[in-house]
């Protein structure tokens, strides 16, 4: 459509006469006050970017929907699970995890894979990443983790010495680790990974009873990773190679799709399974919780602006629906808090109510005003609770349900500490290629760092969960098992 017609104005919709020359005093200045065009024009400039995420900063994002493919009534009363073949639109946001909004796309790291599903009983997220566990197990050490990947105060370079450092002295972030340095830490495309929902949550149906559930999302376009080579020649080349390519596909009418899962836990089997189901640096085995079959997932509408629906997008596990509640995972307890806080932070008060955020049902709450209110902030409607003019109740069927506690109120960690069955079984599991991949890129990365006592200790890890495992790091890094440990 042509845009000849049309006039330049200012923000606030005034016609502008000159947007090529500043006014000035004469043809040499100085520049005047009073031109406000200019002054609009400069200070909108200095605030068009939001502050960046200080953790999953780099990503791209599609639209598309979820099929149900398997009446889930039985197990939650989750509206948009409730009927197969039932439609709810959804937003993706795929992202790495440590770098800056303009680093390269294939770094070994994590990827974010975030999903919101627009239902008819509000939005619900599910924040997770394309791996099954996490680092760590407890959200009062994330920031000092997230610290060890970010860059050296003095230096403002990425510190090895910090990242295993921390790792050797946390054994939980051993399974996560050894899936990062594995052949699935450089996806080859944000289309060729799966995603996982990592912690453990709880369904409950319409008669109130409940199981725990983990979710996997399974790519149809099968896993391809990039070799370490490969990654550093893209990074070189095209540093947003993930951007481009999921961009691309969906504009070629290419539609990555993926099956959703779920394993689940009947709620008495939390107290005798061998692994503590609430830990997010443990899985559950698929032979004894087998995947089920819940529905697919279509990306197929890129966005029109990436700012307004990439950049300004917010996920948080806190969003949740009737029928979806919250496990004691002590991980996912902290991020309820701490995601609504940094979307509060990074893009305001009222995040939600933007068009990307905005759920396609009717909002009815008490919150008012804060920064950038951008409706009509409730209008003369009341604005309080409880209240004698007809203002919404609260509906207490949709209650989260009740659970019991009990315990001393301290700091406590949990009770199982076996960090070394799990990424033993993963190590003995891959190929004997991708084990000899997996050694070459940990010594590469370790080889760095400038404490042999760090080495070390790490080693000691790897060798714990399988002596091949730690024999064959100490080879590559010139260095001998601790005796201790053998």
């Amino acid at each position: 459509m042509s845009n000849s017609n049309k006039h330049l104005t200012t923000s606030w919709g005034a016609p502008v006469g000159d947007n090529q020359n500043s006014m000035t005093a004469g043809s040499r200045g100085p520049t005047l006050i009073q031109d406000v065009h200019l002054l609009e024009k400069l200070a909108h400039f200095n605030r068009e970017r939001v502050p960046e995420r200080v953790v999953h900063a780099k990503g791209a994002g599609a639209h598309g929907y979820f099929e149900v493919t398997n009446d889930m009534r039985k197990y939650t009363k989750a509206h948009f699970l409730s009927e197969v073949g039932k439609r709810t639109p959804l937003f993706v946001r795929f992202s790495t995890v440590a770098g800056e909004n303009g680093s390269a796309d294939t770094v070994r790291d994590p990827r974010g894979f975030a999903v919101k599903f627009y239902t008819e009983e509000g939005n619900y997220d599910l924040v997770g990443n394309n791996t099954p566990v996490f680092f760590i197990r407890d959200a009062i050490k994330f920031p000092d983790f997230i610290h060890t990947q970010k860059r050296h105060p003095q230096t403002h370079l990425k510190n090895p010495n910090a990242i295993w450092d921390f790792w050797s002295l946390s054994p939980e972030s051993l399974h996560q680790v050894t899936i990062l340095m594995s052949d699935r830490g450089i996806p080859a495309t944000f289309r060729h990974m799966h995603g996982f929902g990592s912690h453990t949550f709880k369904w409950v149906n319409r008669e109130g009873d409940g199981v725990w559930v983990k979710y996997h999302f399974k790519t149809e376009q099968g896993i391809k990773n990039l070799s370490n080579e490969v990654a550093a020649k893209i990074a070189g080349e095209n540093p947003d190679y993930h951007t481009e390519d999921l961009f691309n596909a969906i504009e070629k009418g290419e539609f990555p799709s993926w099956k959703l899962y779920v394993q689940i836990m009947p709620l008495e089997d939390a107290n005798t399974y061998r692994f503590d189901p609430f830990d997010v640096t443990k899985v559950w085995s698929q032979k004894d919780y087998p995947l089920i079959e819940v529905g697919r997932m279509v990306l197929n509408k890129n966005p029109e602006n990436y700012f307004a629906e990439v950049e300004q997008a917010t996920f948080s596990p806190g969003t949740l629906v009737p029928g979806i509640d919250v496990s004691p995972d002590k991980m996912l307890q902290g991020r309820l808090f701490a995601y609504h806080d940094a979307h509060r932070y990074r893009v305001g008060a009222n995040h939600q109510a933007l068009p990307i955020n905005r759920p396609r049902n009717e909002v009815n709450n008490y919150q008012r005003d804060g920064q950038m209110r951008f409706d009509n902030n409730g209008g003369g409607s009341i604005y309080y609770e409880p209240n004698s003019f007809g203002g919404p109740k609260e509906s207490h069927e949709n209650k989260q349900t009740a659970f019991p506690v009990s315990g001393v109120a301290d700091s406590v960690g949990y009770d199982h500490h076996d960090h070394y069955t799990q990424p033993g079984d993963l190590y003995r599991l891959i190929s004997e290629e991708e084990r000899s991949r997996l050694i070459e890129t940990i010594v590469g990365a370790m080889k760095p760092v400038e404490s042999d006592a760090i080495k070390l200790r790490q080693i000691q890890h790897f060798y714990k969960a399988d002596p091949d495992y730690g024999t064959r790091v100490a080879k590559g890094l010139g260095l001998e098992v601790p005796q201790e440990v053998k």
